[in-house]
C-alpha cells in the first residue's frame, strides 16, 4: 500500500474507534454479567426452573387449556399474550396484559409447574440484572437506543477491519507476537493493543456483527409481520379479530401445528393480537431438535376460532440470522465452558479498548506521522520511538 492509502486507513481506524469506544466499553462491562445471567439468577434464588423436577419436555404435563385458565384466574380481566415452554423442565410461563397489544411495562409474567399445575408466582421484581440488560440493550431509550447502539457496533466492525488492514504491513519486519519491551511506554502499549486485537479478532468480529443484528430485532420482526405474516394470513384480512371468549382449544391447536411440523418442540405461543401473531391466530413457534437448529424458529399459524392449521413456513433469512445471533452473542451455545471463554475474551476486549484510549490521549502530531511511516515501512525493533 502507498503511504496515502495507509494514512486513509489509519484515519478510518482512528475515528471509527474513537466515536464508538465509550459505548463499547459500556457494552463490554455490562455484557460480562449478562453472560452468566442464568447462573446469577440461580445463585440469588430467581431461577424457578432450577427448583423443578419433572419431565424434561415441552410437550409433557397438564393440558394447555387448563394451564391457561389457571393463569387467567390469577389475572382477572386480562388476556393472554404469550405462553412459553422449557425444554429441560416442566416449567411453563404465561404472559398476560390488559389488552392484546399491551406494552412491555404493562405485561405480567407468571410461572407454573406444568407437571402439577402449581402456580410458582409472578416474575421476580426487576433487579440489578434487569437494569444491566436494559442498559446493554437500549440505554433505556427503546428502539432509538437499540438503533444507536447498532450503529456503534457497526463502527466497531469498521475499526476491526481497518485495524487488520493496518496490521499486515506493520508486522512485515517483526515476528508475530513481538512485544518491544525495550521501547518507549507508548510503543509497549501499542504492541499490547495490536497483539490482543489480532488474537481476539475473530471473536470480536462475531460479537460485533451479532450485536448489530440484535439491535435491529424490532424492525426485522415488523418487516416479517408486514410481509410474510401478512401473506400467510391474507384470507383473514377483512375479518374481525378473535376475542378471548371465542378462543378455540389450545391443545387442539397445538396438535394441528405438530402435525405440520413433526419432530419439533414448541418454544412459545403468541396469542391473537400480539406482535408475534395476527388478530385471528395462535402463532406457535417450534424449534429444531439439534444444537444449532434449536435456535431457529418455525411458526405455525392456527386459526384461533377453529384450531385448524392455516400455514407453517420458515421465517426469512434475516430473521433466522437474528435467532442465531442472540445466543451466539452471549455464548449460550456450549454451556458454562463456552461462557467462561466468552468472559475472558470480553475482558481482553476491554483491555484493547482501554489501550486504544491511552494511545489517543498520548498522541502528538509528530508521533502520528511516525506511526504512519512505521506502518508503511514495517515496524522495526530498533531504538525507542
Amino acid at each position: 500500500m502507498t503511504r496515502s492509502t495507509i494514512k486513509a486507513w489509519f484515519l478510518v481506524h482512528k475515528w471509527s474507534s474513537l466515536v464508538s469506544t465509550l459505548f463499547l466499553l459500556m457494552l463490554c462491562v455490562t455484557g460480562l454479567p449478562l453472560i452468566f445471567h442464568d447462573e446469577i439468577d440461580a445463585l440469588i434464588g430467581q431461577d424457578y426452573e432450577a427448583s423443578l423436577a419433572g419431565p424434561a419436555s415441552a410437550e409433557a404435563g397438564l393440558p394447555l387449556d387448563a394451564m391457561l385458565q389457571t393463569a387467567l384466574a390469577q389475572r382477572p380481566g386480562e388476556v393472554p399474550l404469550f405462553m412459553a415452554f422449557s425444554q429441560d423442565s416442566p416449567l411453563l410461563t404465561v404472559t398476560t396484559g390488559p389488552t392484546p397489544d399491551a406494552p412491555g411495562d404493562r405485561m405480567t409474567l407468571l410461572f407454573f409447574d406444568r407437571s402439577t399445575g402449581e402456580a410458582l408466582g409472578p416474575a421476580p421484581s426487576d433487579g440489578v440484572m434487569d437494569f444491566i440488560l436494559q442498559l446493554h440493550t437500549d440505554l433505556f431509550l427503546g428502539l432509538p437506543g437499540m438503533l444507536f447502539l447498532g450503529v456503534m457496533g457497526a463502527l466497531f466492525v469498521v475499526a476491526l477491519v481497518s485495524g487488520t488492514v493496518l496490521y499486515a504491513p506493520f508486522m512485515r519486519r517483526l515476528p508475530f507476537g513481538t512485544l518491544r519491551t525495550r521501547r518507549s511506554r507508548r510503543v509497549k502499549v501499542l504492541d499490547q493493543h495490536n497483539l490482543l486485537g489480532i488474537v481476539a479478532l475473530g471473536w470480536m468480529m462475531v460479537v460485533g456483527v451479532t450485536g448489530v443484528i440484535n439491535a435491529f430485532a424490532d424492525p426485522l420482526v415488523d418487516n416479517w409481520r408486514s410481509g410474510e405474516l401478512a401473506e400467510m394470513t391474507a384470507q383473514y384480512a377483512g375479518d374481525a379479530p378473535v376475542g378471548l371468549a371465542d378462543y378455540a382449544s389450545l391443545d387442539a391447536a397445538m396438535a394441528s401445528a405438530q402435525s405440520a411440523l413433526p419432530g419439533r418442540s414448541p418454544q412459545f405461543i403468541g396469542f391473537p393480537g400480539g406482535d408475534w401473531s395476527t388478530g385471528h391466530h395462535y402463532a406457535i413457534f417450534f424449534q429444531g431438535d439439534r444444537p444449532l437448529t434449536q435456535h431457529l424458529l418455525t411458526p405455525a399459524l392456527v386459526d384461533a376460532r377453529t384450531s385448524e392449521l392455516t400455514d407453517a413456513r420458515a421465517m426469512p433469512a434475516l430473521n433466522q440470522a437474528l435467532m442465531l445471533s442472540k445466543p451466539l452473542h452471549f455464548g449460550d451455545y456450549g454451556g458454562l465452558p463456552l461462557k467462561l471463554i466468552w468472559a475472558v475474551l470480553t475482558a481482553a476486549t476491554i483491555w484493547i479498548l482501554w489501550t486504544g484510549v491511552i494511545l489517543w490521549l498520548r498522541r502528538s502530531p509528530a508521533a502520528i506521522e511516525r506511526r504512519i511511516d512505521e506502518i508503511a515501512t514495517g515496524a522495526a525493533a530498533g531504538a525507542a520511538a
